[in-house]
């Protein structure tokens, strides 16, 4: 019952990716739209994420967030804009060694050394989709929602690669929906700082944690992630231009 719900769910937002996409390529093929008024944007940053349900705190893993996106302007006098990115991005969880101790696992017998230390390398190439609002040509808000396919993994644990945790065994579903925010300010010209949160909607992981007397806490998990860009726009003068000057608008 649990697998059909979530099968559903994917799907439903798989469905609702492409009725956003349609929408953007709407504006960018509208008759009101010219090559002059879509804006480009360079793209480059860094995550700070964390995953929530692994039982380590803290955004401390680091990783890229680099590509480009389009923008297309529409609305009273183009202070909306339809944002379509492509992203290689990296997320995931990181906890440095916290102590060094041998411990007897209870219920088999067996001693394993521990160490607290835990590292998990999640990479994407992501489709974030969002409906931005510019006040005064300064300060942008947005939110929407993106898609992101899992291309690689590496997970540490006790600073021991997992051998078991790799990009087609299954531990890892390689579809990731997010919901997201996104704030951006103009520091000089066209170059803009952005600052962007993001939440999965559907879990990337479920997992079983073990304790010292075998007792098991099951845990599904999310990907958790504050992004800092900077972000290059082109053509946004143009654009801007020839938006104020089309009849009608």
């Amino acid at each position: 019952m649990y697998i059909c719900v979530q099968q559903h769910m994917n799907m439903r937002l798989k469905n609702i990716t492409a009725y956003f996409i349609l929408i953007l390529l709407f504006f960018g093929f509208s008759g009101k739209v010219n090559a002059q008024i879509i804006k480009g944007e360079a793209i480059l940053g860094m995550n700070l994420s964390q995953v929530d349900g692994d039982e380590v705190y803290g955004f401390k893993k680091v990783g890229a967030n680099v590509g480009a996106g389009v923008m297309v302007p529409f609305g009273k006098r183009g202070r909306w804009d339809a944002s379509f990115e492509a992203l290689f991005t990296q997320k995931g969880s990181n906890q440095k060694q916290q102590f060094y101790d041998s411990t007897l696992i209870v219920c088999t017998g067996d001693s394993t050394i521990v160490t607290g230390q835990y590292k998990l390398v999640l990479n994407y190439v992501e489709i974030p989709v969002m409906v931005m609002f510019t006040d005064k040509e300064f300060i942008s808000f947005g939110a929407g929602f993106s898609w992101a396919r899992l291309v690689g993994v590496k997970e540490y644990e006790h600073g021991e690669l997992v051998e078991t945790t790799t990009l087609n065994s299954g531990v890892y579903n390689k579809n990731d929906f997010s919901i997201l925010a996104d704030f951006r300010i103009r520091v000089y010209k066209s170059l803009k700082f952005n600052l962007r949160y993001q939440y999965s909607l559907t879990k990337i992981r479920t997992r079983d944690f073990l304790d010292l007397n075998c007792n098991t806490n099951t845990r599904d998990q999310y990907n958790n992630v504050i992004s800092f860009r900077l972000i290059w726009v082109f053509n946004e003068a143009q654009s801007r231009k020839n938006f104020t000057n089309t009849p009608g608008q």
